[in-house]
């Protein structure tokens, strides 16, 4: 038996795409290079703003970029603020 009661699912609403916001692609390449600087110079300890200025990238992009490889475990903050390789125990 049905009561007549139709049951809808709402999704949360969608904030708007930042401009600031890369492409996917764009996203991925920066993503690679960054890692593939950290890995070709291990001992390389950079400040966001360091960063920002040697990859070129807008502050927000950069800070991303940061948190998303320390997320992952690849890079780790120091307590003065810069960013370094985390180092892999054999």
């Amino acid at each position: 038996m049905s009561s007549g009661v139709k049951t809808v699912m709402l999704e949360p609403p969608r904030s708007p795409r930042s401009p600031e916001r890369m492409s996917d692609g764009v996203w991925h390449a920066t993503l690679t290079r960054v890692r593939g600087e950290f890995e070709e110079m291990p001992c390389m300890r950079l400040t966001a703003d360091k960063a920002r200025a040697l990859f070129g990238l807008p502050e927000p992009a950069i800070n991303w970029v940061l948190e998303r490889l320390a997320a992952e475990g690849f890079l780790s903050r120091t307590d003065q603020g810069e960013y370094v390789r985390r180092q892999q125990i054999p």
